[in-house]
């Protein structure tokens, strides 16, 4: 049925709040153009929310990262202002990886993941759909995602290379 591009995680608290990076921040006009052109070209495009609430410090993600983001309500949960227009289909996920994306996926022919944060949720969910569609096109672009640092970004594209996931725009 054509191509879906996933929009990971451009909330505010990974763009330009609490785990916001320099390198978030320019991503976000490409990001932009990326969806739009998505948009006019009849495309599906699903975003995901990395969701959390009051009790993220004790969870085992908040004992590892122990920096409350992305709780449902706030402001820092809420997808990038220059997107939320275009945020229609969102799918709320409460780990890296979300187990709903490849149901909402999977009439799709190709699969084009952007986003924050690299080596964490765009990692996480490519990994996951190639494993569940090994016989689809899934890539990511490079040129629209950012990791925690440079080099995780670097390092977490090399990873998907392996394993078979094309990276355009690298």
């Amino acid at each position: 049925m054509g191509k879906v591009l996933i929009v990971v995680d451009m909330q505010n608290d990974f763009v330009n709040g609490a785990l916001g990076t320099k390198e978030a921040e320019l991503i976000v006009p490409k990001v932009t153009e990326k969806v739009k052109d998505a948009v006019d070209n009849n495309n599906g495009v699903i975003f995901t929310k990395d969701t959390h609430y009051s009790d993220y410090l004790s969870t085992a993600e908040g004992k590892n990262l122990p920096v409350e983001h992305c709780i449902k309500g706030t402001a820092g949960w809420e997808i990038i202002p220059c997107l939320s227009s275009y945020a229609h289909n969102i799918i709320e996920k409460n780990t890296f990886g979300s187990v709903d994306l490849p149901k909402a996926t999977e009439a799709y022919d190709e699969i084009e993941l952007i986003g924050l944060c690299t080596d964490i949720c765009v990692i996480s969910n490519a990994i996951l759909l190639k494993a569940h569609f090994p016989e689809k096109d899934i890539s990511v672009d490079a040129a629209c995602c950012a990791g925690v640092t440079p080099q995780s970004h670097n390092n977490a594209l090399e990873a998907m290379k392996m394993c078979q996931i094309k990276i355009n725009n690298a």
